[in-house]
């Protein structure tokens, strides 16, 4: 494989971890990047949405206490959700695989396997 996979990864998560569990017995020793202690610039994430080729607001974790009290019900446009995932992590949905100019999200877990090709 010549291309690394990265994964956005939440080792509290039993998806992500089942990701990343099916990745290392599929021989792939992912780079591990744990969002929520170093979160993606806003930039980051922009590229992110368009390797995933949705809309940022797709992305959110509407389900997250942080979304309920600050984000429900309000109409942002993608810069305004851009900067919502920026500034609040814990409202990206989790896992990210990226290999390349290539991503998926992890729901579920195998979709990362779709990178392996």
């Amino acid at each position: 494989m010549t291309d690394t996979i990265t994964l956005y990864h939440n080792p509290r998560c039993s998806k992500s971890r089942a990701a990343l569990a099916l990745l290392q017995e599929n021989g792939v020793e992912p780079e591990i990047v744990l969002y929520l202690e170093t979160p993606p610039s806003r930039e980051r994430i922009a590229t992110l949405v368009a390797a995933l080729g949705i809309e940022p607001k797709a992305l959110v974790r509407t389900g997250e206490d942080v979304f309920k009290t600050e984000f429900k019900g309000k109409a942002l446009d993608a810069d305004g959700w851009l900067n919502a995932l920026a500034s609040h992590p814990r409202l990206i949905e989790r896992p990210i695989a990226v290999r390349g100019k290539r991503a998926v999200i992890g729901r579920p877990p195998e979709n990362v396997l779709s990178l392996l090709d």
